[in-house]
């Protein structure tokens, strides 16, 4: 079984190898085995391991016969649970600056700016229509400008803008 985690600090890619016949368990982050059980007698269970600071739980459930069902739970939310949480609590930009391949998220309720991985010192600044986050970024100027949508439903927009230039959402 195999998923991807958008955590801020990076995308994790998980990969689950289940022995049906022998209970062996493997756990692979980014291609880096992270956990090994080579001979489990109870086929069934949950296997716990960390994605950085975050817990991961793989869960291993009989489905029938000699198959089996596989799921991932992150900070013991479902996987799909966790991702539609953390829809609502960051927003992500995905795009190349001057070549580079740049990641930034923004998590909206510590104003915590990654990029790349690495957390960024911010200025917060209160302007006219809203709030702008203020960072940079290898002599680059950035800010996510905050304002609301007029509408209760959509909340607040965020939008990044590097340069001068704003940056599509990858949400």
């Amino acid at each position: 079984a195999r998923w991807d985690v958008a955590l801020p600090d990076k995308i994790y890619k998980v990969s689950f190898e289940h022995g049906t016949t022998s209970g062996k368990r493997i756990i692979w982050v980014n291609d880096k085995e992270v956990l090994r059980k080579n001979w489990m007698f109870k086929l069934v269970g949950r296997e716990q391991f960390k994605l950085g600071n975050t817990v991961a739980t793989i869960n291993i459930d009989a489905a029938g016969g000699f198959a089996y069902e596989y799921s991932l739970e992150v900070n013991g939310k479902s996987l799909k649970k966790f991702v539609e949480n953390r829809k609502k609590s960051s927003k992500t930009w995905a795009f190349l600056l001057t070549g580079e391949p740049t990641r930034i998220v923004f998590e909206k309720d510590s104003l915590d700016v990654w990029v790349n991985g690495e957390k960024l010192n911010t200025a917060g600044e209160f302007v006219e229509d809203g709030t702008e986050t203020h960072f940079t970024y290898r002599n680059h100027n950035c800010y996510i400008k905050a304002i609301s949508s007029g509408k209760k439903k959509d909340g607040i927009i965020h939008a990044l803008v590097v340069d001068g230039e704003e940056i599509l959402t990858e949400d």
